[in-house]
């Protein structure tokens, strides 16, 4: 079978201080027909600037180098730009990372995928629309006639990737491009995600090239796997071959720092460094400033391809002077002993203790806004949560979970209780409160967005200090921040440099620093590794589990990332549609999981080794609207299980073994 896509040497960069930075160097593969590559590595390794070079839509200080891109036989960046519109979203299509931004803001949905019909397909008027209302009926969008008239803003997360893929889809494109599609999605909308692009490739034999960092995503839905590093791809694999038995350095290394509940208490592997910079590539193999088995001749001269097995090739030095045939391993990092703060937990009051807190946000209508209803965004839930222990808050997105961690920290007007230490914080006046803020702070999702561009980093951790009149002379704040950022693993010249100039790790720990800096007791972490790097994230799930065990902070950890859940957590709570409906001990609750949800959301994990793949527990639509939340049991209308009484009723509390309390009819209640 030829190849859809033939990629031959392709080099580009991007235009900088006179001089042209490589970013992508001399990368080549091949997409067959039906057939999914994916492009595996860190950020800033250039798999999005491949993807972007492909379709020639580098931005305007991006140049192409050289080489050679065959699409159907074509090449294409020898086309004049006009020809090259022809092609873009007809023979290729690209979904992009982020939809939110990607979507035009004040263009209907239906007018978006009106325009692709329109340019590739020659379609207008009644025809355009109702095939833009097939379209959207192909990705999985409810009330497809609504929608299409709906903007972008009107629409959840999960509904935006799957109008990107309709506007994708509508040029009946061959090959489709698909850049990081499910990153910092929910796992349930991820599978659905995932789900749809599969049933379409094999309903279109399109060929996908898959850009992503999420090993259980490849390992899911790739057939071929590319692992790039600094701009060069360093090992391909068939799928199989790739998980059994990975060999370059660095792809090992990925798959170290992977959490799971097998290694709580340990140390995950990190790599060391960073990704070289365009500007500051070294000489050699590009890897060997970061790899625990590099050679002198690894700093000297770039490795060439060793062929292993049949489609199993890898550039290493010192994979290729192993024996052939054998399998090369990096040796392990030692398993850290579990900590004696960790044998106490049971001993241990509560730090925080929430009663029944419930966060509604009223719905005003009308010319003198009217309150006309209410969105339950939190609805009762109750916590309990003790010194040096970590409780995830886990769900799909809009159930409420940053809401609630907000409202423990009376960031939003709440009612019910939130006992911090045995006293009441809701009906504390604001100037008796704030004494309190130094006790409990918060990381939050999105480091960049949350911290201020126009201040230094040492500016940025002095401000809480300073508000909160911790160390009472600047020279003490000053001698603070360097030890805190030490703390955190930055050298001290940080402190004079601005957010921007970090990599989206480095920023996480600046974050964490600043909610460090006025010592507080407790930490509501509110989604701190999403859209990390495995390797990233390893290196900041290894520094919240240290300053745990140094300073015995209890941590409120908001996530869906289980892999997380697992190796952090010592109890776990899982929220739907604002209520917690099934919490206990995280080993309990993973491993037998109670309420229909829970195991629904642990089904649709991608498990990033082929062996562990479960049976998925496909739930229909998503999440009802706070605002309008179902009768009865809220889970109901997307439950397998669903009795009449689930469709009247919401379910008391059942205490079940270990410890688990869950909310559903299929338990007595207690």
């Amino acid at each position: 079978m030829s190849d859809l896509l033939s990629v031959r040497n392709l080099k580009a960069g991007f235009l900088a201080g006179g001089r042209v930075l490589t970013a992508v160097d001399g990368v080549s593969f091949a997409v067959a027909p039906g057939e999914t590559f994916a492009l595996l590595g860190e950020s800033g390794c250039g798999k999005s600037a491949t993807a972007l070079a492909l379709l020639r839509l580098l931005p305007n200080a991006g140049r192409i180098q050289g080489g050679e891109v065959w699409l159907e036989g074509e090449e294409i960046l020898a086309l004049p730009e006009a020809a090259m519109r022809d092609r873009r979203g007809s023979a290729a299509a690209m979904i992009f990372q982020e939809p939110a931004t990607s979507l035009n803001p004040v263009l209907t949905i239906g007018r978006q995928i009106g325009e692709s019909l329109e340019r590739h397909r020659g379609m207008k008027g009644e025809a355009a629309r109702r095939e833009a209302l097939a379209l959207l009926t192909a990705v999985g969008i409810a009330d497809p006639e609504r929608r299409l008239e709906e903007y972008p803003f009107q629409l959840s997360g999960g509904m935006k990737q799957r109008a990107m893929i309709a506007i994708a889809l509508a040029g009946e494109p061959r090959l489709l491009i698909a850049d990081e599609p499910t990153t910092a999605l929910d796992v349930t909308i991820q599978a659905q995600i995932l789900d749809l692009l599969a049933r379409l490739q094999a309903e279109r034999a399109m060929g996908m090239l898959l850009i992503t960092h999420d090993l259980g995503v490849v390992a899911r839905s790739a057939h071929r796997v590319g692992v790039m590093y600094a701009g060069e791809i360093v090992e391909t694999a068939p799928r199989q071959e790739f998980f059994t038995s990975p060999r370059h350095p660095y792809t090992q290394k990925l798959f170290a720092a992977l959490p799971d509940l097998g290694q709580r208490g340990a140390q995950l592997a990190t790599i060391p460094g960073q990704v070289p910079g365009l500007a500051a590539m070294p000489a050699g193999c590009r890897f060997a400033p970061r790899c625990p088995v590099a050679m002198d001749r690894c700093r000297l001269e770039s490795p060439g391809w060793t062929e292993l097995e049949a489609g199993h090739q890898v550039r290493c030095h010192w994979v290729a002077q192993q024996l052939p045939g054998g399998e090369q391993r990096l040796p392990d990092l030692p398993a850290a002993p579990p900590t004696a703060a960790a044998a106490a937990d049971a001993a241990r009051e509560n730090l925080l203790a929430v009663g029944e807190l419930k966060v509604h946000f009223p719905i005003r209508k009308g010319l003198f806004k009217r309150t006309v209803g209410h969105v339950k965004a939190v609805d009762g839930v109750s916590l309990e949560l003790q010194r040096g222990r970590t409780l995830a808050l886990v769900g799909e997105s809009g159930c409420g979970k940053t809401t609630a961690g907000k409202a423990v920290l009376r960031l939003l007007p709440a009612s019910g209780s939130v006992r911090l230490d045995g006293r009441e914080l809701l009906a504390l006046p604001e100037r008796e409160l704030k004494p309190l803020r130094r006790r409990m702070q918060m990381v939050f999702q999105d480091p960049f967005a949350s911290l201020n561009p126009r201040l230094t980093v040492g500016e940025i951790i002095e401000e809480g200090m300073t508000a909160l009149r911790v160390a009472a002379s600047r020279d003490e704040r000053r001698a603070a921040l360097a030890a805190l950022l030490e703390s955190v693993g930055l050298p001290a010249e940080a402190l004079g440099r601005y957010p921007h100039e970090f990599s989206g790790g480095q920023r996480q720990r600046i974050a964490i620093a600043r909610a460090l800096a006025v010592q507080p007791e407790l930490l509501v972490c509110d989604e701190p590794t999403s859209a990390l790097d495995v390797s990233v994230q390893a290196q900041i799930l290894n520094l919240l589990r240290r300053l745990q065990e140094e300073l015995g902070l209890a941590y409120l950890f908001i996530t869906h990332n289980f892999a997380v859940v697992e190796y952090l957590a010592h109890d776990v709570a899982v929220m739907y549609l604002g209520r917690i409906v099934e919490q206990g001990p995280v080993q309990q609750v993973l491993a037998a999981p109670c309420h229909p949800y829970t195991r629904a959301l642990l089904s649709a994990v991608p498990e990033p080794r082929l062996a562990g793949q479960r049976e998925m527990v496909r739930l229909p639509g998503e999440t009802p609207s706070p605002a309008r939340p179902p009768q009865g049991c809220h889970f109901h209308p997307r439950c397998a299980q669903a009795s009449e009484r689930c469709r009247q009723e919401y379910p008391a509390p059942s205490t079940q073994a270990g410890g688990v309390v869950v909310r559903c009819h299929l338990y007595p209640a207690d």
